[in-house]
């Protein structure tokens, strides 16, 4: 173990989240999302939530200044559906981690899974809000 790190955040993805670059991607899926069958690299953390995960990652993940949007979220299909509230819960977490305030962006569904085949890593969680899904774009650290 080492101080200052969520336990939470396990040797794996904290290895993943290293080894990352400016621009690459990874993906925080929900429960129902097909991780494996889209995973370059899968990262398992089972019985967490992605808004704990989330909250986590982002004390170490810079998100991306160079575009306007460093996160998406897979839009439901259904144009009737009410948007989910976890979307609310990500948008704080994010806001609390980056002073930048930007719109999430939504993506198609067939093209989020596109981009997810294309990510870095997938996360795959426990999450069972429904489209609990979120990119998130790595950016540089700058000090």
């Amino acid at each position: 173990m080492l101080k200052g790190i969520p336990p939470i955040i396990s040797p794996d993805l904290m290895h993943t989240l290293m080894k990352m670059g400016h621009g690459d991607e990874i993906v925080l899926a929900d429960g129902n999302f097909p991780a494996d069958s889209h995973a370059q690299r899968l990262i398992r953390l089972d019985g967490h939530s992605v808004p704990e995960i989330l909250d986590a990652i982002l004390q170490f993940f810079p998100l991306d200044t160079f575009v306007d949007q460093p996160a998406g979220l897979m839009n439901p299909v259904d144009e009737k559906t009410v948007e989910p509230p976890i979307w609310n819960i990500y948008q704080e977490l994010i806001q609390k981690h980056d002073s930048r305030n930007f719109e999430l962006e939504k993506i198609e569904r067939f093209e989020f899974y596109e981009r997810a085949r294309q990510a870095y890593a997938i996360i795959a969680t426990s999450e069972t809000a429904l489209y609990a899904n979120l990119i998130l774009k790595k950016g540089v650290v700058v000090e």
